[in-house]
């Protein structure tokens, strides 16, 4: 016989011959469970390469300079609309006095929660006024001690020094920092049905909802009652209202959407359709607290990170994750009622706190599919030759297991 070629030596699939094979019963069994493995496991992998993940990438946020809008619809059962201000303070040192009065609404509720109507701003509130000059009828409104009015007889009408209506009479208090109460006793305010409107409003609730845009830079967010301003460089609330009725007023809260970003009917229903979890965009939702004293501070931690979604069908959404802690201190301080071994400080004032911080980076999410299509046959053809191998196996194990006992009893 002549010599084979070279390349015969490199066979890995030798050929057993034909005479040599043998058929059994239990390598039949096995075959048929070879199958049905291989199809279940080939249609496994099938699933797994059609499955849409999201992979995210961090990268540097460079949208730094944008605002940041912030979207919330929160619910105070216990805090007229009249009381509750929200003011913004960021580290750049800027003030937002009483936010709500630009880009949020106040309904007011009564006792069982049910919606009253919009709470009206009155036309200067917050305003920056230079008290100067009369009215249209000539009037000129005493501001009470609070600016002086003791040169007004010897100036023309347009110079003199007017507070010509309850809310001047309320700013100019709050510049000198005095107490205002409810208005009674001032006649710009008796006049114009302040007082009235306050007493008869003082047992109802309050919901806030809206959108705004702030400095894309870390501040906070806070509910309090009565107007904020600003007195030798610190951030003060008037809580004279606040503090004459102990019985009433608390800044228990219910939590109903509050999230950073666009937050369109759109982004909605994008959301609502995908198969992902974004939780992480608003995990404050849902959140309901019940006061357990009125002089309570409620506060939230929130760390907000840019985020975009890109999903496969070519839809690019642009928002916000952030996590949340929550912390909540009486104001009087002292030991913590649940754990002993926890001082809460003392000061401060009462109402609801949101603590934002904003991170340098961005969270980019692509919307892939889980497996490349080469990655989908490499799959394949290993799940076909380990179960080719596993049964040649366990077929030869048993084969010879079973010549092992024949032999056996024949000797």
């Amino acid at each position: 016989m002549g010599k084979k070629p070279t390349l015969f030596s490199f066979d890995a699939f030798a050929k057993t011959l034909d005479e040599k094979k043998i058929k059994t019963s239990t390598g039949g069994v096995i075959t048929i469970f070879c199958i049905l493995t291989t199809f279940v496991l080939l249609w496994n992998e099938y699933l797994d390469y059609n499955t849409i993940v999201l992979r995210p990438e961090l990268v540097v946020d460079r949208d730094r300079n944008n605002k940041l809008p912030i979207n919330l619809d929160i619910v105070f059962p216990q805090m007229p609309c009249d009381l509750l201000n929200l003011d913004v303070m960021d580290l750049t040192g800027d003030i937002e006095f009483d936010l709500i009065s630009n880009g949020f609404t106040k309904i007011r509720l009564d006792k069982n929660g049910n919606q009253i109507g919009k709470h009206e701003f009155s036309a200067n509130q917050q305003g920056e006024y230079d008290f100067k000059g009369t009215n249209e009828n000539g009037y000129c409104g005493p501001c009470y001690g609070s600016l002086n009015q003791d040169e007004n007889e010897q100036k023309p009408d347009s110079e003199k020094t007017c507070c010509n209506s309850c809310e001047a009479v309320r700013y100019a208090y709050s510049k000198v920092g005095w107490k205002f109460y409810d208005g009674q006793g001032i006649e710009q305010c008796e006049r114009e049905g302040y007082v009235d409107n306050i007493n008869e409003r003082l047992d109802e609730g309050c919901r806030v909802r809206g959108t705004a845009k702030l400095n894309r830079v870390g501040g906070n967010l806070h509910f309090a009652p009565g107007s904020g301003i600003a007195v030798a460089g610190r951030h003060v609330h008037d809580l004279s209202l606040f503090d004459k009725f102990p019985e009433k007023f608390s800044f228990a809260h219910e939590i109903i959407h509050f999230a950073f970003g666009e937050d369109s009917h759109e982004l909605e229903e994008i959301f609502a359709n995908d198969k992902h979890d974004h939780k992480t965009t608003h995990p404050l939702d849902g959140i309901t607290v019940d006061a357990h004293e009125k002089y309570q501070m409620y506060t939230y931690f929130l760390k907000v990170v840019n985020t975009r979604f890109e999903y496969i069908d070519g839809k690019v959404i642009e928002t916000n994750e952030f996590s949340a802690t929550q912390h909540h201190r009486p104001l009087r301080g002292g030991p913590d009622a649940q754990n002993p071994n926890t001082v809460h400080a003392t000061g401060g004032i009462p109402g609801l706190f949101f603590y934002f911080d904003i991170s340098p980076l961005k969270i980019i999410n692509r919307e892939e599919y889980n497996k490349s299509f080469s990655a989908f046959i490499l799959s394949l053809c290993s799940a076909v030759a380990g179960i080719l191998t596993v049964g040649a196996i366990l077929d030869r194990t048993i084969w010879s297991a079973r010549r092992f006992i024949k032999d056996k009893k024949n000797t």
